[in-house]
């Protein structure tokens, strides 16, 4: 049985960095819709791998006889549908992200109310807390195990 499965695609395959006007305000109109546009192709592409998930278990299903094979099949079906879960759950938060923006709510830590920074928010358009603020968090879950 062959592997069937695609390759993880690159995100973002078309980004252009923002470059920040002189004198332009930390999250301007045309910041926003930097980001805006970012997190919109950004769902787009997962959409379309959801698609392609979706075509590829119904083309490749198949009852075979030996059961390394359907084992094997199964595997692959189970970690597509998986990593689609995650997926899933991205795309909300992507969602939740756009609402923010709508809200004038985006791109300061919900922490400790500091800029994010945009270059952080190209690399995670999704994030709530500043560098800092995450860095903590993450220490404060590696200690507390939660």
């Amino acid at each position: 049985m062959a592997n069937t499965a695609e390759q993880p695609r690159e995100r973002f395959s078309n980004f252009t960095p923002y470059e920040m006007k002189k004198g332009e305000d930390y999250m301007s109109a045309d910041m926003l819709e930097h980001f805006r546009n970012l997190l919109l192709q950004w769902k787009q592409e997962l959409m379309e791998e959801v698609d392609r998930t979706m075509h590829h278990m119904q083309e490749d299903a198949a009852n075979y006889a030996d059961p390394s094979d359907r084992a094997t099949q199964e595997e692959e079906f189970s970690l597509e549908l998986r990593t689609r879960d995650r997926e899933r759950k991205l795309i909300k938060k992507i969602d939740q992200t756009i609402d923010r923006i709508d809200k004038d709510d985006y791109g300061f830590c919900d922490q400790c109310g500091v800029e994010i920074g945009i270059r952080r928010l190209e690399a995670r358009p999704t994030a709530t807390l500043c560098i800092d603020c995450k860095t903590l968090a993450e220490i404060r879950e590696r200690q507390t195990g939660i």
